[in-house]
């Protein structure tokens, strides 16, 4: 063996060891001696948020992909830009992420912060964790057990999203390849583009699909034609570029299988949704998905759990902010 690959296999080594050392920091009732109630505080804090606004479910849960996607889940993706550093949350990328997805955990923040014994003791990465558990619960998804532990990243900066979120136009190819640098399998892939079973979309994100896909196809062929006429509806030529629609047209506010059942009629909205089913490698998942709610929430939970470990902040790499959205 030459040096060079010695050396990549040492380093690929320590990279793996440092990941799992990270994760194995990770438990469930992590707080339990610190800040016994806290789940039962974030979840108070999140049920109250639901009541202000419905966006508040699809919005937490978007948040938390954004920000594992990018540095790990590590609350980055919460930090406001200052002076010369333009933050991750003001990469275009992110400029569509809801406010009400940040007001969550600013929410749940000044909950547990009001518990005297609690005060600073719990991270912005956990509390954006447990409260996407808790809008999948709350919008009848499945309930899991969420491991905590994390700290809060040191850094956030605008260059470090390029590339690392998935696009709406993306092949399987493409998503297997982002999915997996995140140690995500496939199968873990297609069970959280579920999660678009909640939500909206700005029609740009999408208007290729329904105006000018190709020379031969104006409209893309895997769109089912009754539901490409009601998208060219809801999204005109020239729209207001503020008018979303719903990522799923039958059950837009539960988090159920209807996602995969919609795809097998032709209605994924993004090409990225529509591409499961077409692609004969990620078909069967879908089908078996749209066939059980219980295989679809079963892999749900496996992949949020394995989401959830990434990137995680240990020692001083990290610590817990005073205020999610600036560093202390």
């Amino acid at each position: 063996m030459d040096r060079v690959n010695f050396i990549q296999i040492l380093s690929l080594s320590f990279l793996l060891i440092f990941s799992n050392l990270a994760s194995a920091q990770l438990k469930q009732n992590y707080y339990a001696t610190i800040c016994p109630n806290v789940e039962t505080i974030v979840r108070n804090a999140v049920k109250a948020k639901i009541q202000q606004t419905f966006v508040t479910i699809p919005g937490t849960l978007r948040l938390f992909f954004h920000d594992c996607f990018v540095q790990g889940c590590d609350a980055s993706v919460m930090i406001a830009s200052s002076g010369s550093n333009t933050a991750e949350k003001d990469h275009p990328d992110n400029l569509s992420l809801a406010g009400d997805g940040f007001d969550t955990v600013i929410k749940a923040k000044a909950a547990i912060d009001a518990v005297p014994s609690c005060k600073n003791k719990v991270s912005c990465a956990d509390i954006l964790t447990m409260a996407t558990r808790d809008v999948v619960l709350l919008a009848g998804g499945p309930s899991y057990p969420v491991e905590l532990g994390r700290l809060d990243g040191l850094s956030s900066t605008a260059a470090s999203v390029t590339g690392k979120l998935p696009k709406p136009n993306l092949n399987l190819d493409k998503l297997n390849a982002m999915f997996s640098a995140n140690g995500l399998t496939q199968n873990d892939m297609i069970a959280l583009s579920g999660a678009h079973t909640l939500g909206f979309s700005h029609c740009d994100q999408f208007s290729n699909r329904i105006y000018n896909f190709s020379n031969q196809n104006p409209v893309d062929p895997t769109l089912s034609p009754s539901y490409a006429t009601q998208l060219q509806q809801e999204c005109p030529k020239n729209v207001d570029p503020r008018i979303a629609v719903n990522m799923d047209p039958n059950t837009p506010r539960t988090f159920d299988n209807m996602y995969y059942k919609n795809l097998q009629q032709g209605q994924g909205l993004f090409t990225s949704d529509q591409v499961l089913f077409s692609d004969s490698r990620s078909k069967p998942s879908v089908n078996a998905f749209a066939s059980s709610s219980k295989a679809f929430n079963d892999a749900f939970v496996v992949a949020m759990t394995k989401l959830g470990r990434v990137g995680v902040k240990t020692g001083r790499n990290g610590n817990i902010r005073r205020d999610c959205s600036a560093f202390n």
